[in-house]
């Protein structure tokens, strides 16, 4: 869904308005978080329809729940054998449908975990949205710190999630053909944080796209140490990030 961009006009018409946040000053050294936050809805940062694996797209419910067994297959056999041991077979016999049905909505192994790494992307920012809505966040560490946590949940808990994360070991450009799968990523966490810091989306993106990778990095050091995430590299890590981005966006 592509993004409106709406330009103010280039001086605010009193000074204290509510809508302009916390502007930084030509003088002022400090950069402060936007007192207005205009969450992006979920649609807004993820992959638009047109990228996706499937040969066609399910019209009944009946079909899209067995699309949905099909990925949930998929994901309990990464845990189980990996992807280099998956097939389209396995994949069929752990739905309970047959391989020709999953052949009807998938060209091969490759599609469907292409479609399970989307769904997790569209589960990983409904999460943070959902995280974000119970906590009420005052601040882009809140945001940061989040998703951080959403992240490392569902590679404690979301059935293939550890396996796959957002593609990488299949495709590093599964997500989408003309970005690389960390870009979709930050560009997804960019849009989002757009509604607490208040800069241009173009000054958040680079400091993201760097703070993507090397949380990634990291966090994959932290879980290779311990299957739960080792938890002193897990708290370096967010210290790490959210000195780096204070450096960049202000505390």
């Amino acid at each position: 869904m592509a993004e409106t961009t709406v330009t103010p006009p280039l001086s605010p018409p009193v000074a204290h308005d509510a809508a302009w946040g916390n502007r930084r000053d030509a003088n002022s050294e400090e950069m402060c978080v936007s007192d207005v936050h205009t969450v992006p809805k979920v649609e807004s940062v993820v992959l638009p329809s047109e990228f996706t694996p499937l040969r066609r797209k399910p019209v009944q419910q009946r079909s899209a729940k067995r699309v949905e067994k099909m990925l949930d297959a998929c994901a309990e056999l990464l845990d189980d054998i990996g992807y280099d041991a998956l097939t389209t077979t396995l994949i069929a016999k752990r739905a309970e449908v047959a391989v020709g049905s999953l052949y009807q909505f998938f060209p091969d192994k490759r599609a469907v975990v292409q479609a399970l790494t989307q769904r997790n992307l569209e589960q990983f920012m409904q999460s943070v949205q959902d995280h974000m809505s119970e906590v009420d966040p005052s601040h882009w560490w809140d945001v940061v710190d989040g998703l951080l946590d959403v992240y490392l949940r569902m590679h404690r808990e979301h059935p293939g999630f550890s396996k796959v994360h957002f593609g990488d070991v299949v495709d590093v450009r599964l997500l989408d053909s003309r970005r690389d799968n960390n870009t979709v990523v930050s560009d997804a966490i960019t849009a989002l944080l757009g509604g607490w810091i208040d800069l241009p989306e173009d000054e958040i993106r680079m400091p993201v796209a760097l703070a993507v990778e090397a949380a990634d990095g990291l966090l994959k050091l932290a879980f290779r140490r311990d299957p739960e995430g080792d938890q002193q590299i897990v708290d370096e890590t967010k210290h790490l990030i959210k000195v780096y981005l204070e450096s960049r966006f202000g505390s």
